[in-house]
């Protein structure tokens, strides 16, 4: 992982969920102390969360151009993220 957090609010999908999977491996590898767990944790935590956001946003996305023959909207199965 970088040593300079980069902003996980500007971070594109795929960046934010390498991350977040670099995360996951240093926590159950047991990288450092219980600060460093918690800080890991934490920025985990707001990874996950930017990664859910993009996720809802294309599934909105997708929603809204997905039409019938007829031209009406189809109504989507909502992605499961649990």
């Amino acid at each position: 992982m970088t040593d300079e957090p980069t902003d996980i609010d500007k971070m594109p999908f795929e960046e934010a969920l390498a991350e977040l999977e670099r995360v996951v491996r240093a926590l159950e590898e047991g990288e450092g102390g219980l600060q460093h767990a918690v800080d890991l944790y934490e920025r985990g935590a707001k990874l996950r969360q930017r990664c859910e956001d993009e996720l809802r946003a294309a599934q909105a996305r997708i929603e809204a151009v997905a039409a019938n023959a007829a031209g009406e909207a189809v109504s989507a199965q909502p992605l499961d993220l649990e």
